[in-house]
């Protein structure tokens, strides 16, 4: 294939596509409107009041704008066209001015009644020139639609020989496909909308198509490495469940059977374990560290943060301090004698379990015999690091865990390459947060509340989505916030502070004053999204609430759902946008995280979900995961079937240009 500059595209033309993520002419192709302009010029006898409406005619006066509050500009003046004289207002355009008086000018915009406009838009390029059917594209600040126009025409035109088919002859021909050429001209330059609608449909199944092709290919390769089957007593792993203090969901012993069986096959174990806030996954993940060391194996624990992986590490030596195993936790806070200590501890063998961050994949770390690494919070890790602590010993079974639960069926579909187990009850005791939405951003309507809460020995979050004071970024900050509550909670509570810039020295003492009750009112960022556990930690305060993800508030809120004393969520804002309001509605009305995971994905697209940008598969652009249900079963059927017969050509060439494409991800 050509490079952009073969196409004929200049250095600031490709500077531009750069900016969009857009490096080769394929990429450039595919970025795809998202809507597109119909302007059709519709006789004046046929308009109506609020029309979109376009036409040509002469200036009649000389424009001038006026001065309005702000800076804003209004300028009105007259066109004349064989029909009518339309008085037209333009606003913020004051360079209108420049056009002399009898000039042929172009306005869109719509229509008031009583001949008068407010124009969208103008210019002096004749009407006719400018009908039909126009893409919108999605760009940056400083960007023009016409330079990405040209850019792609001027791509289209020198790499369209080397377009290559995407779909076999067979599946275009029983869907009734058009072929990658013709979907690539009508996307970017329709004819008419029924153009547009076929092209979409063409190339989504073609992205569903790759998709489940590379997810099928990368289970058959990369993740399907066999060796021997752990031998381990699970006798003695399902009597240290049963003995445990408190009753184990049925699905939490549902799913340490499933690793349990799979720790015991030849094959490469890829599981992931999903579930809400709560759910017990830690319990899961000790069991299976357990099998694993019971088998003369090690077994390591990745976490993202310290806090997290500090706090497994004692969840895992209160889970199993009645079974003889020595754990570890390993992280860049450490002196250099302790993790000296560790380390070869670790590569002897004297350390049977291994908890830490990222510090697990450096060259550094060795193994006497790593057989299981479990990822938390898996979305947080990059394959790359995933697969770094995986080599790090041979027949390594793999278990991730996520506090993000998406339906099943859609778990199948984006993880179709490993096996999925789901977490659905919450331990008995339980009790789903209390969340109230507060149409103001101040403490002052549930001042009373949190004083009450505070007289009775309970501690509090409160969650800011900045550090400090930024003019680029109109929100609440923690280190102002935590300045103003020290005044309001003077005599009441000790308020201390938490954010990312912290050393994680400072992070740990901030947490372990907190768990400790010697601060009783935390402000932070989204660092004690994940995991942070502190029991008699009950309300939650959430400034600028508009500005976080439903999934995310969700895991935030999850923080007070930890005892038995019910928790309280207050979600902030002064955002007037009916949207927003509507998402944080869910909240206040579910507590279900697979639910509320299902709506944000809704409402918000599968974003990096797939995590398709660090993991090398291929990516969704115009592929709705709700919405083309059908279509993604039907083209996981397909890729299963092309699988099977490598001895069609077609099937064969297009499974070889996908192992070359994604070829690091596969291996």
């Amino acid at each position: 294939m050509l490079t952009l500059k073969q196409c004929g595209c200049t250095t600031r033309q490709i500077e531009m596509m750069q900016r969009l993520n857009c490096e080769t002419p394929m990429e450039v192709l595919s970025l795809y409107p998202f809507r597109y302009e119909c302007l059709e010029a519709v006789p004046f006898s046929e308009w109506k009041i609020h029309d979109k409406v376009c036409f040509e005619g002469a200036l009649v006066n000389l424009a001038r704008p006026v001065r309005l509050k702000g800076g804003r500009t209004m300028t009105r003046f007259l066109v004349e066209t064989e029909e009518e004289i339309f008085e037209v207002t333009i606003f913020n355009r004051p360079w209108v001015s420049n056009i002399q008086v009898g000039n042929r000018i172009t306005v869109i915009g719509r229509y008031d009644g009583a001949c008068k406009v407010t124009a969208i838009q103008y210019n002096t390029k004749p009407l006719q020139q400018q009908l039909g059917i126009t893409p919108v594209y999605p760009m940056k600040e400083g960007m023009r639609q016409s330079s990405i126009y040209n850019v792609i025409k001027k791509v289209f035109m020198a790499a369209f020989s080397q377009v290559e088919e995407g779909i076999p002859q067979d599946l275009k021909e029983r869907y009734r496909l058009l072929d990658k050429k013709t979907a690539l001209r009508c996307i970017h330059f329709p004819r008419t909308m029924n153009d547009v609608t076929q092209a979409i449909r063409t190339l989504k199944y073609e992205e569903f198509l790759h998709f489940h092709l590379a997810l099928l290919m990368r289970k058959q390769t990369g993740y399907q490495a066999t060796g021997t089957g752990k031998k381990f007593n699970r006798q003695r792993i399902e009597q240290c469940m049963n003995n445990l203090p408190f009753e184990c969901t049925p699905d939490q012993k549902t799913t340490i059977l499933e690793i349990l069986d799979d720790l015991q096959k030849d094959k490469n174990m890829v599981r992931l374990v999903q579930g809400d806030v709560g759910c017990g996954k830690t319990v899961v993940a000790a069991m299976s560290m357990l099998a694993s060391v019971d088998a003369h194996k090690q077994a390591a624990l990745m976490a993202p943060t310290e806090i997290l992986a500090k706090q497994h590490y004692q969840s895992l030596q209160s889970l199993l301090k009645d079974e003889h195993v020595r754990i570890a936790c390993l992280v860049s806070a450490m002196s250099e004698k302790e993790k000296r200590q560790i380390l070869e501890d670790l590569k002897s063998g004297a350390i049977n379990m291994i908890v830490g961050t990222h510090a697990l994949i450096q060259k550094n770390v060795e193994f006497h015999d790593l057989g299981l690494v479990i990822a938390d919070e898996q979305h947080r890790f990059g394959v790359n690091q995933r697969k770094a602590l995986k080599e790090k010993g041979t027949k390594v079974d793999f278990l991730l865990m996520s506090a993000t639960p998406i339906p099943r069926t859609l778990a199948n579909t984006l993880y179709g390459d490993m096996d999925v187990s789901t977490i659905h009850t919450l331990p008995s005791g339980r009790k789903p947060v209390m969340t109230q939405l507060v149409k103001k951003n101040s403490l002052s309507l549930i001042l009373d509340e949190l004083m009450e809460a505070l007289a009775a020995n309970q501690q509090i979050y409160v969650i800011c989505a900045a550090i400090e004071e930024n003019e680029a970024y109109d929100a609440r900050n923690v280190l102002d916030i935590a300045d103003a509550l020290s005044k309001v909670f003077f005599g009441v509570g000790r308020v201390g502070v938490l954010h990312g810039k912290m050393s994680a020295e400072e992070k740990e003492e901030v947490m372990n004053q907190f768990q400790n009750n010697q601060i009783q009112i935390l402000v932070s960022t989204t660092v004690v999204e994940v995991g942070v556990n502190v029991i008699n930690a009950t309300v939650m305060v959430i400034y600028d609430a508009h500005r976080f993800g439903l999934s995310q508030l969700h895991q935030l809120r999850g923080r007070v759902q930890r005892g038995s004393v019910q928790g309280k969520c207050y979600l902030l804002t002064d955002s007037k946008d009916s949207d927003a309001l509507k998402r944080l509605d869910v909240l206040v009305k579910c507590s279900d995280g697979f639910e509320i995971s299902r709506q944000d994905l809704m409402l918000r697209g599968p974003g990096d979900l797939l995590g398709t940008r660090q993991s090398g598969l291929p990516v969704l652009h115009l592929g709705n995961l709700f919405e083309d249900e059908k279509m993604i079963v039907c083209a996981k059927l397909d890729a299963q079937n092309i699988l099977k017969q490598p001895e069609n050509i077609e099937y064969r060439t297009l499974i070889e240009r996908l192992q070359y494409t994604y070829q690091s991800e596969l291996d």
